[in-house]
């Protein structure tokens, strides 16, 4: 980046004598010479340690540098980056995504809340209605049953379980896509320090939205046929060697599952921003990470095990609430004469779960389009294009360019 303006090599200025008050260099003091032409010190010179620099900062009288400040036209370092929103222009650091997430958040709540409030009310009344009223009772296991027969019961029961919740999981994506995509214009624009509404979000990524959910569902086929070739071998053999061989197979498919959703973990913010194609989105996201999988694998662990804690700090307390405000079901549910909780518990919980994820839907958001984002700057100088779109000065302008996309 030595063509950025502003910037300078270390070490370009010649160090003969100090500079001047325009900057130009003043010569030192001749030394005397001897008869050669050579340079000779004279025999009378101060004791060897004792002497020191001047520490008077007020410049001396008459004409001569200024020692208190540093002379003009001398660049001693290297300037920070331009940083016209929530992150500098530059290459990141993981702080400094988490910390541009953050910033998000807290700059455009009025905005982010809007999106990821919606989101999380209509998330969580379809998992409580589905809760309530799709998923099955559990089966009373027969206590004279071989422990065979229990495990078929147990996983009829949590089949069953599984197939009434998929209504509530279907919004549950739905909702979240659509937050994703929301939050990814709302972003863009964060980095160029510009504000968006939630009406010119949603016309933004509205056409897109499509795409997305057939991104989406492709990179979730893509991950369970991993994990269903990794298990079919050893379910199919049976017996002891079947299980040992299905725990190879389980493990090594959540191995190339996890590849495969990292590989492909900044396609979202290539379709929205870029918008490319699904197919192309991939290859795009693929082209990215390469050579940087570990990297975007730690952050992506790291925010997701912060919003885990995070999560968990704040389901503690509401759960506490819902067992003392329905404690008549919790304790007929440890009876045995009940087999789910009563409305207070859920509501106490869903209102806990709104308020979670309220907050995390913008961080999680706010670091996949970060990383795509840091990426980009790394591999294809996208803080010069961002520089431009945001209408810094010295960096010419971009017309029509105003998100993250380029």
């Amino acid at each position: 980046m030595n063509d950025t303006p502003g910037w300078t090599s270390p070490g370009s200025a010649p160090s003969d004598g100090p500079d001047g008050p325009d900057g130009s260099r003043i010569p030192g003091p001749s030394a005397p010479a001897d008869a050669n032409g050579s340079a000779q010190w004279s025999k009378d010179q101060p004791p060897a340690g004792q002497w020191s620099p001047p520490t008077d900062r007020t410049p001396p009288p008459g004409p001569g540098p200024n020692w208190g400040t540093p002379p003009p036209n001398v660049n001693w370092g290297r300037p920070p980056a331009a940083k016209p929103g929530i992150i500098p222009l530059r290459p990141l650091g993981m702080g400094e995504i988490l910390d541009g997430a953050v910033k998000t958040l807290r700059t455009y709540w009025r905005t982010v809340l809007a999106i990821t409030v919606t989101v999380a009310v209509i998330s969580q009344i379809a998992n409580i209605l589905a809760e309530r009223y799709l998923v099955p009772a559990a089966p009373e296991l027969n206590a004279d049953a071989t422990p065979a027969e229990q495990l078929e019961q147990s996983l009829e029961a949590a089949q069953a379980s599984l197939i009434g919740l998929g209504p509530a999981l279907l919004v549950t994506m739905m909702a979240s896509m659509v937050s994703a995509a929301l939050l990814t214009v709302v972003i863009s624009r964060a980095v160029l320090g510009r504000p968006v509404s939630l009406g010119s979000a949603w016309q933004e990524a509205r056409p897109r939205l499509l795409q997305l959910v057939g991104l989406t569902l492709l990179i979730a086929v893509m991950a369970s046929a991993i994990v269903a070739v990794g298990l079919l071998p050893g379910l199919l053999i049976g017996g002891a060697p079947g299980i040992a061989l299905t725990l190879l197979g389980g493990l090594g498919a959540i191995v190339a599952s996890v590849w495969l959703v990292i590989r492909f973990s900044l396609a979202s913010p290539a379709l929205m921003l870029e918008r490319r194609g699904v197919v192309p989105s991939l290859k795009r996201s693929a082209k990215l990470v390469q050579g940087s999988w570990w990297r975007i694998f730690g952050i992506t662990v790291l925010t997701q095990l912060l919003i885990f804690l995070f999560a968990m700090i704040i389901a503690i307390p509401f759960t506490v609430i819902g067992f003392a405000v329905d404690g008549e079901s919790f304790t007929n549910l440890l009876a045995g004469t009940a087999t789910t909780f009563g409305w207070p518990f859920l509501i106490v919980t869903g209102i806990g779960s709104v308020i979670t994820s309220a907050i995390t839907y913008p961080i999680s958001a706010g670091v996949t389009v970060l990383l795509y984002v840091d990426q980009r700057i790394r591999r294809e100088a996208l803080d010069l294009e961002l520089a431009r779109a945001a209408g810094l000065p010295g960096y010419g302008a971009t017309p029509g360019t105003d998100t993250a996309g380029g």
